[in-house]
C-alpha cells in the first residue's frame, strides 16, 4: 500500500530568477549569483550554529515543475535518459537538492550563493555540507560530462518549463 507523505516547509528562497530560462542548471553555474534563504520564525531555533558553516544542502521543492517524464533528453546530453539518472526536475517526487556557499546570517536570513533554484522556491529542509561525508570526486558519473566544467556555462532552457503549479 502507498501512502502519502506530506511536509511543510521551513521557509523561502528568494533568487533573481522569476522564470527558469536563463537560470543556471545546478549551483556551479551560479557560483557568482546570490539570493536569500527566509527561514519562518517557527523554525528560528534550528538555525543556532549555522554561520560555523560555509557550505549548506538546501532540499526543496520543485513548485513549478511540470509533469513527470520517466524518460527525457536532460542538459547537457541528447539522448534518452531515465528520469532517476538525471537531476531534471520533473520527477515523480519533484523534490530538488543544492549545496550552496553560506555567506551570512541575519536573524531567520540567510545569505547564499550558488542559486540554482526559482524565486519563491520552498524550502524543505538544509542539511550543513560535510565534506568528509558528501564529497566523493573520484566516483563514477554515468552519461555526465567528466569534469563538471560545462555546468559553469549552461543555462536553463525552456525544456522543463511548468504547468504552473504551485
Amino acid at each position: 500500500m502507498r501512502e502519502s507523505i506530506v511536509f511543510q516547509p521551513i521557509g523561502v528562497i528568494h533568487t533573481p530568477f522569476p522564470d527558469p530560462a536563463g537560470m543556471p542548471i545546478q549551483p556551479a553555474g551560479g557560483r557568482e549569483v546570490t539570493g536569500t534563504i527566509e527561514i519562518f520564525p517557527e523554525f528560528a531555533d534550528g538555525l543556532m550554529d549555522i554561520e560555523g558553516f560555509s557550505r549548506i544542502i538546501l532540499i526543496y521543492y520543485f513548485h513549478r515543475s511540470g509533469a513527470c517524464s520517466l524518460q527525457l533528453v536532460p542538459f547537457l546530453d541528447t539522448h534518452l535518459h531515465g528520469v532517476f539518472s538525471t537531476r531534471a526536475p520533473n520527477r515523480p517526487n519533484p523534490i530538488g537538492i543544492s549545496t550552496v556557499s553560506l555567506l551570512g546570517r541575519e536573524d531567520t536570513c540567510l545569505k547564499i550563493s550558488g542559486v540554482d533554484m526559482l524565486d519563491g522556491t520552498p524550502l524543505l529542509d538544509i542539511k550543513p555540507y560535510l565534506p568528509e561525508y558528501d564529497a566523493f570526486p573520484l566516483e563514477r558519473t554515468g552519461w555526465y560530462p567528466s569534469g563538471g566544467s560545462c555546468f559553469r556555462t549552461t543555462l536553463s532552457d525552456d525544456r522543463f518549463k511548468g504547468t504552473g503549479k504551485g
